[in-house]
């Protein structure tokens, strides 16, 4: 018997929650944003009135207002998403422990063991949407297929509060006609290519050559193919199950632009700040240093250098992607925003081989600076105690870091 898999979208997540605690906004048009005061002012969720009045995710604040000169605008409140993210995931528990996070706001669930048959697949979806509605106040829309793939397209198919079934004797007809835009893992960058080749609709895709799109795009090509085709056997994970770390970073679109190169040292020093906290916080070390760049022309490179050593050390991951900076960048523009990503990650307790040309006593003091610092901080907070060139820019070096990468990176969600 085919595998029985739901995939369950929380509707306008965040927007959802807020309403639950305004009311009087539900029937405006409201959204959830950044700080426009910290250039982080774009939409990152709206209501169901505000997308009626061409509201999209991940617009300008700025531009929104412009169609919407009525749109209320409320500040995130992540902790509190996190709790109804995890009381949604404690539902689905209750069905099976194979339930697989795709963010805050969806999951997949295998219900093969569950259910007897795809109909009652459906049946379970149905529940599962009332029990949502009754018990967190919100609403999810949820997909029904035999494959991961095709369970998410049914989610996002049909919204808000609906069910859709993707089974073996109606798929073809109702996916392979829908935009290839539409499939997971095929962002606008893959569309663009993929318009190149006369490719529109995932029908098309599915009559693609394996050998062609294999050309193209290289192993992504036949694996874009088998899912137009309904063969993605990717399996849901079991719920608890935790992949390995590979790479800890942060990013941050600055207060103001960068204009030289101790803008950037400034800020440099409070991401690798965060990041080399994060990596001695889960134990390890890390040899990889990558840094992106963004100038205000919203033209982005990314840089990466490898360390002769492995590292946990604040400075020294700073002063890597200072060196990868100035190497890298003459100043055509001012920068808008930056990021620094560690990857090759060590484990804490591993041998590793030291340097005759380092001073090994000088590293091993630093390291434990770094760990008295750490408890410090935790008891006093993070502005405690700061390196004296913190002191500079005040507005730079408050700079807000947030977290881009610190699991194995999933595929990019559309909005």
């Amino acid at each position: 018997m085919d595998r029985i898999i739901l995939h369950s979208d929380c509707n306008c997540f965040y927007a959802s929650v807020e309403m639950l605690y305004h009311p009087e906004l539900r029937n405006r048009p409201f959204a959830v944003g950044g700080d426009p005061q910290r250039r982080h002012g774009i939409i990152l969720t709206k209501n169901q009135p505000a997308k009626d009045c061409g509201i999209k995710t991940g617009e300008a604040l700025w531009q929104a207002r412009r169609k919407c000169p009525d749109l209320a605008v409320l500040p995130p409140r992540f902790a509190l998403y996190r709790k109804f993210s995890d009381r949604a995931r404690q539902l689905y528990l209750q069905y099976t422990d194979m339930v697989e996070p795709f963010g805050l706001d969806e999951a997949w669930l295998d219900v093969t063991g569950s259910v007897s048959s795809p109909r009652e697949g459906v049946r379970l979806a149905d529940e599962l949407r009332c029990r949502v509605h009754q018990e967190l106040g919100i609403t999810v829309s949820v997909g029904v297929s035999w494959n991961k793939v095709f369970a998410k397209l049914g989610s996002d198919y049909k919204k808000p509060n609906a069910t859709t079934a993707f089974l073996r004797d109606n798929w073809k007809s109702r996916i392979w006609p829908l935009p290839v835009s539409n499939l997971l893992f095929v962002g606008r960058a893959t569309q663009q290519k993929l318009l190149e080749y006369g490719v529109h609709t995932i029908g098309d895709l599915a009559a693609m050559p394996p050998k062609v799109l294999q050309a193209r795009f290289g192993k992504s090509g036949p694996l874009l193919w088998s899912y137009a085709n309904g063969l993605d056997t990717s399996p849901v994970e079991r719920w608890g199950s935790r992949s390995a770390v590979k790479s800890i970073g942060n990013s941050t679109t600055t207060p103001r632009n960068l204009t030289c190169n101790t803008d950037v040292k400034v800020v440099f020093l409070v991401l690798a700040d965060s990041v080399a906290h994060r990596l001695r916080e889960q134990g390890f070390s890390a040899r990889t240093v990558s840094i992106s760049v963004r100038d205000t022309h919203l033209h982005t490179f990314t840089r990466q250098h490898t360390c002769p050593q492995y590292t946990n050390i604040t400075r020294e991951i700073a002063e890597s992607a200072y060196q990868l900076f100035c190497s890298n960048y003459h100043w055509s523009l001012p920068v808008r925003s930056v990021g620094i990503t560690v990857s090759d990650l060590l484990p804490a307790g591993q041998n590793i081989q030291t340097s005759l040309f380092r001073d090994e006593k000088k590293r091993m003091r630093a390291e434990n600076l770094d760990a008295t610092l750490d408890g410090l901080k935790k008891r006093y907070g993070n502005a405690c105690v700061q390196p004296a060139v913190l002191l500079e820019d005040t507005q730079l070096s408050g700079t807000s870091s947030g977290s881009i990468c610190a699991l194995p990176p999933a595929a990019e969600k559309k909005n």
